[in-house]
């Protein structure tokens, strides 16, 4: 059995021959580039039971020889894929158990017996074997299509295979590459895209993982699997936001980033580096970047969608929606072209090398234990909650406002951290925390629509905007009410961590 550790990293079709060619991969390659023409059967049960154990059986031509290969197990951190991987030679096309078995590769019981093809994959790998950083690394070019049945998927993707070195040198080739080509982490392998083209599945959005954390567990590692998991949030929404897709995509990116935010400064409480801080400063900025679209969002489908309504066919309200919509549109389109940017794909990948460096090194002098941590962060995040809270009767926007941040920071956190405490006492916290939370959140959007109204991008009469100003003056009333009660809810709440 052989372990493959590799980066997959998506990149357009019109670039692929700009990459090939380009000077900076003659310069380190250890010898001549070599082409090869793949063809791919991949095989599975009718049932699809090794797509079910996260397996992949295929047989492979590549020139007049035959290869099987079963993969399976290993995982996915920050994008970098570690699978277990058995390979023999076969005689032809036609599988030979009897052989993955003897070089220890197992199916799922009783799935030999009804093997049958799924879907092909047909492309061409350009292959170089490159030296960087003291790392060996096999970099494949690939081109060319999936296919099950009648349906196609293309396939554009660029393959950084470690050979022998440290897995950082991965993230720091891409970074290079990411300077001359666009480029985008890939999470999911042409497999991967195979059974969803045979199944006609797209992807998901994704909602937040999180990671099984136990007080056994240092706190490195516990870190180490949160940042992952914010990582695995973002990274899964980000293709399905490009595309124009469900607003939602989009959302999961925002929500993503701001729970990066908050581990990452579990993380500094923990241990301060450098690194950290410049990752911190750059989430934090695309986080804002991509907040002016969601505002916009927010006005049109929370106010301006429940007032026509209430009021069809006004022409004020009409001509208000006409504009709106408009500025909306355009801050998806700027949104799309941020997201499409090197600026994230250079944050995924910072953030993949960075996992992989002497910060994490658990230092015996340095050793904290998970629980404790756990308890010291949760509690340092209630005071900030409990300070804000004082002045929540005054209602100011600003002061909700960093309620409002305060309840997030506290919410996350306690979401990562509550596999370390009882169940039922996290649960009625967290409801109630996320009851506040709501509550604040609809002030907050009536704040913000005020402000968009009150920027002179809006045209409109005086009567249309008293109509829009009256609408949101019941609605902060009624919603200060909600508030009042979801404070009361959650103040009544014993903290878990203290159970």
């Amino acid at each position: 059995m052989a372990v493959e550790t590799e980066l997959k990293l998506h990149i357009a079709p019109e670039h692929l021959e700009r990459l090939r060619r380009h000077s900076f991969l003659k310069q380190i390659s250890s010898g001549r580039a070599v082409t090869r023409a793949l063809r791919n059967v991949y095989f599975d049960t009718p049932e699809l039971s090794l797509h079910a154990h996260a397996m992949a059986l295929r047989l492979r031509r590549a020139g007049n020889r035959w290869l099987q290969t079963l993969k399976g197990g290993g995982g996915m951190e920050a994008g970098l894929h570690s699978r277990n991987e058995w390979e023999t030679a076969v005689a032809g096309e036609v599988l030979d158990l009897p052989a993955l078995k003897a070089a220890g590769g197992k199916l799922p019981s009783g799935a030999g017996k009804h093997l049958q093809p799924i879907f092909s994959t047909d492309f061409s790998r350009f292959v170089r074997q490159v030296q960087y950083g003291g790392a060996e690394i096999e970099l494949c070019v690939d081109s060319g299509e999936i296919r099950a049945g009648n349906k196609s998927r293309p396939i554009s993707e660029l393959e950084l295979e470690l050979k022998s070195g440290e897995p950082r040198q991965l993230f720091a080739l891409a970074l290079e590459l990411l300077q001359r080509v666009p480029l985008q982490i890939e999470l999911f392998s042409k497999a991967e895209y195979g059974y969803r083209l045979y199944l006609g599945s797209e992807q998901a959005v994704v909602k937040a993982g999180f990671p099984s954390l136990h007080k056994t567990q240092d706190t490195s590692s516990a870190l180490k699997s949160m940042v992952a998991a914010c990582l695995m949030h973002v990274q899964a929404n980000v293709q399905g936001a490009m595309t124009g897709g469900e607003a939602e995509y989009l959302h999961q990116v925002r929500v993503g980033l701001r729970r990066l935010r908050v581990v990452l400064a579990m993380a500094k409480s923990w241990r301060r580096d450098s690194e950290l801080d410049a990752l911190r400063g750059q989430a934090n900025e695309l986080g804002e970047r991509l907040g002016v679209a969601r505002d916009w969002d927010v006005f049109v489908t929370q106010l301006l969608l429940p007032m026509r309504e209430q009021f069809p066919n006004h022409p004020g309200l009409e001509a208000v929606m006409r504009i709106s919509e408009a500025r909306r549109q355009d801050c998806h389109a700027r949104t799309r072209t941020c997201l499409g940017s090197s600026d994230l794909p250079r944050l995924m990948l910072r953030m993949g090398a960075w996992l992989q460096n002497d910060y994490w090194r658990a230092d015996a002098g340095e050793a904290v234990a998970l629980g404790e941590f756990g308890v010291k962060t949760l509690r340092k995040r209630a005071r900030e909650v409990a300070r804000h809270g004082k002045r929540i009767a005054n209602g100011a926007p600003e002061e909700l406002h960093a309620l409002r941040i305060a309840c997030k920071k506290l919410r996350y956190s306690g979401e990562m951290l509550r596999p370390l405490f009882k169940a039922g006492a996290t649960r009625h916290y967290l409801e109630a925390m996320s009851g506040l939370q709501n509550a604040l959140g609809v002030l907050n959007d009536i704040a913000t629509a005020r402000r968009l109204l009150a920027d002179g991008h809006l045209a409109g009469d005086a009567a249309t905007q008293d109509l829009m100003h009256d609408w949101l003056d019941r609605d902060h009333a009624q919603s200060l009410m909600r508030l009042g009660r979801a404070w009361k809810r959650f103040a009544g709440q014993r903290p878990f961590w203290e159970a």
